[in-house]
């Protein structure tokens, strides 16, 4: 993680914050709009992972930062679970949970690899 000075510069961040925009706007079709619990539970899922990645970030020590970045991933993969249900309640297209599972899945890549990274240097950062 040399050269990372910010967690905005993290490419989990990123794609995590992709994420949250795009279930943002599946949020705001009307037929996830009017389910107001699932709306709220898709909401809170995909905003967590970034916040999450964030807080982990701000800790500055390895195995602190990979416990919130495993935090963020079980965010994720609740996302991924959300979009098929909104599939089977014909919330979405199929193509609208093409893109919402591709997403999903590229920013639980993208958090695997931080883990690993953070695990494989338990003894970085200050404590």
């Amino acid at each position: 993680m040399h050269g990372i000075w910010k967690f905005e510069d993290l490419v989990a961040w990123q794609l995590a914050v992709k994420l949250q925009q795009l279930t943002d706007r599946y949020c705001d079709k009307p037929a996830i709009r009017r389910n107001f619990k699932f709306r709220d539970q898709l909401g809170d899922a995909a905003a967590s992972a970034p916040r999450n990645i964030a807080e982990g970030f701000g800790r500055f020590y390895h195995p602190d930062f990979a416990r919130f970045a495993r935090i963020a991933k079980g965010s994720e993969v609740e996302v991924l679970n959300h979009f098929m249900h909104a599939r089977d309640l014909r919330y979405l297209s199929e193509e609208e949970f093409a893109a919402g599972a591709h997403a999903a899945r590229k920013a639980l890549k993208a958090v695997n690899g931080l883990i690993r990274c953070l695990e494989a240097t338990p003894r970085f950062g200050r404590r």
